[in-house]
């Protein structure tokens, strides 16, 4: 789904922030790492469904500390009536609350929905302002959920770090950051320009399914023969 034209800033190049500088040998590897990612899938996205900018980061919103099964599963029947934020005030919060209830954190989500749509309305037309700075003011919308809808809409190269993409970082030593900012701040540095894009949900669908966190599934990791990791687990 591409963005409103009206809304999408004018694209600049991407910048890479200043990080850690890679050896020959680390440059090669992560190089390979992605190569192979690319090769595999092509194209990934979010597992999250959606119709729209609006119907994305109320997806996003959602998200938080819960799984995308479970929000697609309460999205599903919401955004066939709710795509817009005027169509979310008339549902109202008790409306809302109906759908989202089997989401953890449903209360505080609903409130911040709602007043997210209240916001779009009143101050952008109720159409979702597509760039970092303006997002991060609406409620419940921090660094995380900015950079997904920003990275998924194509506006802006972005890398949203979940518990996912922190782990499977760490194990590949891409980043020894000891935050999400930091490890984000790497693995902007370091990972291929052209992947940029694509590496967030790359990171995340193996972290999801492949290099999980209690015991990575070594045996048919595409990279494995990559991973610095990967003799702390074979064998388990």
């Amino acid at each position: 789904m591409k963005p409103i034209a009206a809304l999408k800033p004018k694209s600049k190049p991407a910048r890479k922030p200043p990080g850690r500088r890679l050896s020959p040998v680390e440059k090669t590897r992560v190089q390979q790492i992605f190569d192979r990612f690319a090769a595999t899938t092509a194209h990934p996205k979010t597992e999250l469904n959606y119709k729209n900018p609006y119907t994305l980061i109320t997806a996003v919103a959602l998200s938080a500390q819960a799984t995308d099964v479970s929000v697609n599963k309460a999205c599903g029947p919401l955004f066939a009536v709710v795509d817009t934020p005027q169509k979310m005030l008339a549902l109202g919060e008790d409306g809302l609350i109906q759908h989202i209830k089997s989401i953890g954190l449903y209360r505080t989500k609903a409130k911040n929905v709602m007043a997210t749509a209240r916001i779009l309305m009143q101050q952008y037309g109720g159409q979702v302002p597509l760039n970092r700075e303006a997002l991060q003011t609406l409620p419940g919308v921090g660094r995380k959920t900015a950079s997904v809808v920003l990275n998924d809409l194509d506006i802006e190269p972005a890398i949203a770090v979940d518990t996912h993409v922190f782990r499977v970082a760490h194990r590949l030593k891409l980043s020894k950051g000891k935050t999400p900012d930091q490890v984000e701040h790497d693995l902007m540095a370091i990972v291929p320009a052209p992947y940029l894009t694509r590496a967030h949900h790359w990171l995340i669908l193996h972290g999801r399914y492949v290099c999980v966190a209690r015991r990575p599934k070594c045996e048919i990791c595409l990279i494995a023969d990559l991973c610095p990791s990967r003799e702390l687990f074979v064998g388990q």
